[in-house]
């Protein structure tokens, strides 16, 4: 599913450096991501993505090697193969809930917006307890609310790549294994790949592997 090879990023005046030699992940598989702030964790998320880019290296999603894509083509194969939860939201405070779900649909030609999208995107929000909230507006939300409506959105296309950035970080430990359930079972259904960055130790014995971003990362203040 995903080879990376002799990958290198840095950035910013902290000496942060993040150097990869090799990481492969298997088609669905699930893998934790854990280690310790300002590691490169999230780096790597937006790295496979496409959405940063890295100095060297290379990042291949099933023989398609994103980084040498064109910023057009990147935009497109992410939204097409992945679906992205964000540990910010990256909701748009100016469309309600059904709309942000559904807004991958609306930003390219490769994916068609019908009556059965409606329906699955329903059929998500109930699912995760939002299913009453759809015509509500982001800023009316709890962040739990939030972070339900972004999960939907990111599984909305039945993604065969799953990254999330701390999904369960806003959640109580019951909706923290509730979203995990969701997300395996997305997964399953669909025989994705899941990478999940996470704090939540204790879920960790539910995942395939456990990557710890100790042994990548090179940064001054830790």
């Amino acid at each position: 599913m995903i080879n990376i090879d002799s990958l290198a990023l840095s950035y910013g005046t902290d000496g942060f450096q993040l150097t990869i030699p090799e990481l492969k992940i298997d088609d669905m598989e699930k893998v934790a991501i854990i280690g310790p702030s300002g590691s490169g964790k999230t780096s790597l998320l937006k790295l496979i993505s496409g959405l940063i880019l890295p100095q060297k290296g290379q990042i291949s999603i099933e023989g398609t090697v994103v980084n040498q894509l064109s910023d057009a083509e990147r935009r497109d194969y992410r939204i097409t193969n992945i679906g992205f939860i964000f540990q910010d939201f990256e909701l748009l405070d100016y469309l309600n809930v059904q709309d942000n779900i559904l807004h991958p649909f609306r930003i390219t030609q490769a994916l068609k917006l019908n009556d059965l999208v409606r329906d699955q995107a329903l059929d998500l929000a109930d699912e995760l307890g939002i299913g009453n909230k759809m015509k509500r507006y982001t800023d009316t939300l709890s962040q739990g609310e939030k972070q339900r409506t972004a999960i939907c959105r990111a599984m909305i296309t039945t993604p065969k790549l799953i990254l999330a950035d701390e999904a369960t970080g806003n959640l109580d430990p019951r909706n923290k294994t509730k979203i995990l359930d969701t997300l395996f079972r997305s997964t399953d259904k669909n025989k994705a790949t899941l990478i999940a960055v996470t704090h939540d130790h204790e879920l960790l014995d539910r995942f395939d592997r456990v990557i710890d971003f100790k042994q990548f990362c090179d940064v001054e203040a830790i």
